[in-house]
């Protein structure tokens, strides 16, 4: 078989940061469910398999302290991820192997972490076996593994369309066309017959609205998730059979909110999830409840259960920041039953006791101890907390020793992605040393950070400043779905945008030390 293994090579995948990837969010899931996180008190060791452009991969190594091995066969991937390791300096170990060149070497230490994002869902058995020979492999006890796949039943009615798309592509474009224009030639079709009344849209209602899902996406994007050779969906119960090869066993969502049954199942559908132990069948009915389309877990091999006052002290010491200005913090919150709205009675003491003393990092601990938080519910500010966590609102902050080991690392590379924001928007994301994690940052915000770091101090400065950058590659903005065409809507709005991010923005990026 050709290198490819039948998996997508001839475009690029996107520059996605996938943040339950961060350590840090893994352990606090871990907590939440009860189960010791893997112990970093020395050196962590990560591997990630398949890491696509390497940004995940990259901001985390810059980011968290450890040491950081990862793989991708593709080597236009693995140029790319590989120059981000080099920028930054940190201790990151990129290679271009298969899976089975990966398994075969003898000089890798055990790994804390092992991660997998998506990847499971695109490769043939052979590597799936190869994977699961890697995680018995490579894993410590003690140690995580996140895994995330294409599960049913969410994909049943996709299946079919899947299957249309990738033919049409193969048998019906030509090498002429390229992969989009394939793309593109695969979905006008699929719409061609949802037009003829094509009984498969008339008994499958949901399949038009998924076709139109699917145009609106990167193309990309949709050329790895539909349009590789292989690509298999599966139930919990047929991966967790898999990973049982590996000895690792479920330990719990990775999604903090996911952890939380009343903001994913009504109160009756709460009855049926309770009246079974937890295991296989439980996770299969919770997936057949929300209709799953795609899972993140967390397997451990061999986490300890804590006690009930371990998990207690050990979520109590865990340090603390909000991502954002907590007058703008929303009170609704997006979960398995739909948006949630959240009691402010409950969440604003919360919110404000975080940005007390100016933002300042606490403890879980010291946030229990204020007046207004010590007055709810039992239980309310462990659920209330992971919320913010597991809703982008909040995020655990390291140790002040790994803030410092991480700040020179994050500074060299969001100083390279802040240059390559200058030509394009392809990545919109910065590294954290604070929360050891990325963080979104678009392009303009991007250029209006290079603009103040070589002295321009007022926004209109910088809105100038991102229009000459602009104006030099033919480029302008897009506003409601149309083009901005002179230069003084540009600078309007460039401005308008520069304001606000000096406003609101910079100063929580100045707080994680991004700006």
């Amino acid at each position: 078989m050709e290198w490819t293994s039948g998996y997508r090579a001839d475009i690029d995948y996107t520059h996605g940061y996938y943040r339950e990837l961060a350590p840090g969010l893994i352990d606090f899931s871990l907590l939440l469910a009860g189960l010791e996180p893997p112990n970093r008190s020395s050196k962590m060791n990560y591997l990630e398999l398949g890491y696509g452009q390497g940004l995940t991969f990259n901001i985390q190594a810059a980011a968290s302290p450890g040491n950081y091995f990862g793989t991708d066969f593709n080597p236009v991937h693995a140029a790319n991820a590989q120059m981000m390791a080099r920028t930054s300096g940190a201790d990151a170990y990129v290679f271009d192997e298969s899976f089975g060149e990966m398994l075969a070497r003898d000089d890798l230490p055990p790994m804390d972490y092992i991660v997998l994002h998506g990847i499971w869902s695109w490769v043939d058995e052979e590597n799936r076996k190869i994977i699961v020979d890697s995680i018995r492999k490579r894993l410590k006890v003690g140690g995580a593994l996140y895994f995330s796949y294409n599960t049913f039943p969410g994909w049943a009615t996709a299946m079919p369309l899947r299957h249309l798309m990738s033919l049409h592509s193969q048998m019906a474009g030509t090498e002429v066309q390229g992969m989009v224009g394939r793309i593109e030639g695969s979905i006008a079709f699929g719409n061609k017959l949802a037009e003829v009344n094509a009984r498969f849209f008339q008994a499958n209602p949901l399949a038009k609205g998924r076709l139109d899902s699917i145009a609106g996406q990167n193309r990309n994007y949709l050329a790895h998730e539909y349009f590789n050779t292989y690509w298999t969906p599966m139930y919990f119960s047929e991966l967790n059979d898999w990973l049982s090869e590996a000895k690792v066993s479920y330990a719990c969502p990775s999604g903090a909110i996911d952890h939380l049954d009343g903001f994913n199942f009504t109160p009756a559908q709460r009855e049926v999830m309770n009246s079974m132990p937890a295991g296989v069948l439980r996770e299969t009915v919770r997936d057949y409840l929300i209709n799953q389309q795609f899972r993140r877990d967390l397997f451990t091999r061999g986490a300890r259960r804590l006690a009930p006052l371990e998990r207690i002290e050990r979520l109590n010491a865990m340090r603390l920041t909000l991502l954002g200005p907590a007058e703008d913090m929303p009170f609704e919150v997006d979960a398995g039953l739909g948006k949630i709205g959240l009691k402010p009675e409950v969440y604003k003491p919360v919110i404000d006791a975080l940005a007390a003393n100016n933002y300042a990092v606490k403890t879980l601990g010291q946030i229990a101890e204020d007046s207004a938080v010590s007055k709810l519910p039992p239980g309310a500010l462990i659920e209330t907390v992971a919320v913010l966590i597991g809703s982008g609102r909040a995020h655990p902050v390291q140790s002040d020793e790994d803030i410092a080991t991480a700040e020179p690392r994050t500074r060299k590379l969001n100083d390279h992605l802040i240059e390559r924001a200058r030509i394009s928007g392809e990545v919109s994301y910065l590294a954290s040393p604070v929360t050891g994690s990325g963080h979104t940052v678009g392009r303009f915000e991007q250029m209006f950070i290079s603009a103040k770091r070589r002295g321009l101090k007022k926004p209109e400065d910088w809105a100038k400043d991102a229009w000459e950058i602009l104006t030099r590659q033919n480029q302008s903005l897009i506003k409601d779905g149309q083009v901005m065409k002179t230069a003084e809507e540009n600078i309007t709005e460039l401005t308008s945008q520069a304001k606000a991010f000096a406003d609101k923005r910079l100063p929580v990026l100045e707080r994680l030390k991004v700006a």
